[in-house]
């Protein structure tokens, strides 16, 4: 297991289909290289969940199908 990184300088972005109104959101870093970090919006100074990059890929491609878990549309 690798250390955690600093995400002190993150920048994060929400997806563009977030109206920005709530604080009901995902946010993801591209800040560093071969690693996605995701933090929830509505708790930003909690921990942050980092990915590898074929993860992070893996997941948004199922979401993007709108399968839920145990079940294919």
């Amino acid at each position: 297991m690798s250390p955690a990184p600093d995400l002190s300088a993150a920048t994060w972005r929400k997806s563009s289909y977030s109206d920005g109104g709530d604080n009901n959101c995902v946010e993801v870093s591209d800040t560093f290289p071969g690693l996605v970090p995701v933090r929830d919006s509505k708790t930003p100074t909690a921990p942050a969940l980092v990915f590898g990059p074929a993860a992070w890929s893996a997941f948004v491609g199922f979401a993007a199908d709108g399968r839920t878990a145990g079940r294919d549309s």
